[in-house]
C-alpha cells in the first residue's frame, strides 16, 4: 500500500502526464528487475572489491529504462543503503563504521544514473559473463 501512494505521489510530483503514467510504472518495474538482476550478478559472482561496479551496473541499466527507471534505481539505492546504516547504528552504535563505504556505494550508483559508464568500477579479473 505505501509502495503504490509513494508511486502516485511521485508522478504527480514529477508532472507525469495520464498518458505517461503508464510508461512510467512501466519503466519503474523493468528498472526493478535490473536492480535485482545487478544484485543477483553480484552475489552469483561473489568477486572481491565488485560491489561498486554492480552498484553502477544496476542504476545505469535501471536508468537507461526512463524516468520511472531512474526513478526506481534511486528509491531502491536509498533504500538499501539507509536499511544498512541503520542496521550498522544497532551493531556498532553511533560509530560511524561503514559510513564511508555507503558514501562510496551511493557515489557508484549516483554514477550509474547519470549514465556514465559501470566499468569504471570493473575490478581486474571479473569474468566477462558480467
Amino acid at each position: 500500500m505505501k509502495l503504490s501512494i509513494t508511486i502516485i505521489f511521485c508522478t504527480l510530483v514529477l508532472g507525469v502526464s495520464s498518458q505517461g503514467f503508464f510508461s512510467f510504472l512501466r519503466e519503474a518495474g523493468q528498472g526493478a528487475k535490473d536492480m535485482w538482476r545487478a544484485y543477483s550478478d553480484m552475489r552469483e559472482a561473489n568477486y572481491k572489491d565488485s560491489d561498486k561496479y554492480f552498484h553502477a551496473r544496476g542504476n545505469y541499466d535501471a536508468a537507461q529504462r526512463g524516468p520511472g527507471g531512474a526513478w526506481a534505481a534511486k528509491v531502491i539505492s536509498d533504500a538499501r543503503e539507509g536499511s544498512q546504516r541503520f542496521t550498522d547504528l544497532f551493531r556498532h552504535g553511533d560509530s560511524g563504521h561503514g559510513a564511508a563505504h555507503s558514501r562510496a556505494d551511493q557515489a557508484a550508483n549516483e554514477w550509474g544514473r547519470s549514465g556514465k559508464d559501470p566499468n569504471h568500477f570493473r575490478p581486474a579479473g571479473l569474468p566477462d559473463k558480467y
